[in-house]
């Protein structure tokens, strides 16, 4: 029988790839706040949470924020570019400057681990998994899950609560 593995303390615990292929230690962002969304460059809510996620990126960069974005293409087969593709394309498109790391799945047999400690924090409305392109969510300077947000949340409607997480509300 196979050991479970072990459960995360905080995002801080885990390591992902970047779009290059190479290792991140999430513990890089330590005493950040994290939006992490799961992106899509096809989706007709690409243009309005790119244009958003930019806007809060470079509004709170300097501040103690991170976007994390990362690309899945479960939702309408909407990101089914390769990892070079899908970032040229924010880069380009977009002028995204946020970290952009490796295609994963969101749901299923094959989630990431960073998604399956993200759901197993906060509930949506299907349960744990993830609904759609664009799903949001806040983690606090700790590692630990603040908020989840649904695909159609614009991400300048939760500014409010990036403010609170980063202490200038």
């Amino acid at each position: 029988m196979a050991s479970q593995p072990e459960k995360q303390q905080s995002i801080y615990d885990l390591t992902v790839k970047d779009a290059k292929g190479n290792d991140v230690d999430l513990s890089t962002y330590k005493g950040k706040v994290l939006l992490i969304v799961n992106v899509a460059s096809k989706c007709g809510l690409t243009n309005s949470n790119y244009i958003d996620l930019n806007h809060l990126y470079e509004k709170y960069k300097d501040q103690g924020m991170e976007i994390l974005a990362f690309p899945c293409n479960q939702f309408g087969a909407q990101e089914p570019g390769t990892n070079d593709e899908i970032v040229e394309f924010a880069c380009t498109n977009f002028k995204s400057e946020f970290p952009i790391f490796d295609k994963i799945e969101v749901n299923g047999e094959n989630t990431s681990p960073v998604y399956k400690f993200l759901k197993s924090a906060k509930w949506g409305l299907l349960g744990d998994n993830i609904q759609w392109n664009f799903a949001k969510f806040l983690v606090d300077k700790n590692g630990q899950v603040s908020d989840r947000y649904y695909p159609t949340t614009s991400p300048l409607s939760i500014e409010r609560d990036i403010k609170v997480l980063l202490g200038i509300a």
